[in-house]
């Protein structure tokens, strides 16, 4: 899958886009919008904004934050390897301190996440300040002949680039889920 990026000033516009989108098949989880007016987006009954977990950097910063971690528990077993101090004391202590470094460290990367804008949202971060929104749409390699017959019927929708899309199996649970959802009374 691929991650298709537009912009756009007018939510009407892209109401009607993503109502033609998914008329055409797409799913409700596969088009979403990216907005600093997240109320002006509830206030369009076709409208699906992104929402706030997946704007912040939690997912990936705590990737990072992982992986440094690693290395720096890595660091403290070979510091005790390295000055023999492992041999006197024991090994138990630079164990517990490795594993405790790494999860504090895995930890502080999800927190600093939660301050940052999604790593694939950073570079819109001026077009939300200036009042426009980004309509996100992810599509199967055969899907895309279709969202560029929708998307070149409206003018105000202006082409952004692509990007890395979720996994097609998370993709497809959602949707299953979404027509679960509204299937119950």
């Amino acid at each position: 899958m691929v991650r298709v990026f537009y912009i756009s000033d007018d939510l009407d516009d892209l109401e009607l886009v993503e109502y033609e989108l998914e008329l055409s098949g797409l799913g409700p989880s596969q088009i979403h919008v990216l907005t600093d007016n997240d109320a002006e987006v509830a206030s369009h009954q076709h409208l699906h904004p992104v929402k706030s977990f997946m704007r912040n950097d939690v997912i990936h910063s705590t990737e990072i934050g992982a992986v440094i971690g690693v290395v720096v528990a890595a660091l403290v077993l070979f510091f005790a390897y390295v000055t023999g101090v492992a041999g006197s004391v024991g090994w138990l202590p630079f164990i517990m301190l490795a594993i405790v470094m790494m999860g504090f460290i895995t930890w502080e990367g999800g927190l600093f996440g939660f301050q940052e804008l999604h790593y694939q949202f950073r570079r819109f971060k001026q077009v939300l300040q200036s009042g426009r929104h980004v309509l996100m749409v992810d599509v199967e390699p055969e899907q895309e002949i279709m969202l560029a017959n929708v998307t070149l019927a409206h003018d105000k929708l202006k082409p952004a680039g692509t990007g890395k899309a979720p996994p097609r199996w998370l993709v497809a649970f959602q949707n299953r889920w979404d027509r679960m959802m509204h299937s119950l009374p």
